[in-house]
């Protein structure tokens, strides 16, 4: 079982950065990939970025590519976590992020919201013009 825990959400001005942190307890968090969605009032939950089990692949979408980068830490089970780093930030990044993990072990490139089992409550991000 995993659980999932986001913070590190707020108000920014266009240009500036935020760092999104999920913090992970369970036993099979560093077997799974990871992922930041979000989702902003009226409109339906979308992929941002995911990173591979062991970290070594990560992917964003093409909104955020060039500004958003995804990472893990997955050396210490007390502290497990996966960041999303989000710089350049525009008013139309603003939403609700959460982080979610993978249904399948040791995974791959899942971009799809039905390919994950486990989500966060989600952190609010706003950013103003």
């Amino acid at each position: 079982q995993v659980q999932l825990v986001e913070s590190g959400g707020g108000l920014v001005q266009a240009g500036e950065s935020l760092r999104l942190s999920c913090t992970a307890s369970g036993s099979t968090f560093s077997r799974v990939a990871m992922a930041w969605f979000r989702q902003a009032p009226g409109n339906q939950r979308v992929f941002v970025a995911h990173v591979s089990w062991n970290g070594d692949y990560t992917y964003v979408a093409d909104s955020v590519k060039g500004r958003f980068t995804i990472s893990r830490d997955n050396r210490d089970i007390t502290k497990n976590a996966v960041f999303l780093q989000m710089n350049s930030m525009k008013p139309e990044d603003t939403a609700v992020y959460c982080c979610a993990a993978a249904r399948r072990l040791y995974g791959l490139g899942e971009t799809l919201a039905s390919e994950y089992d486990h989500w966060g409550q989600g952190t609010q991000v706003t950013v103003s013009s």
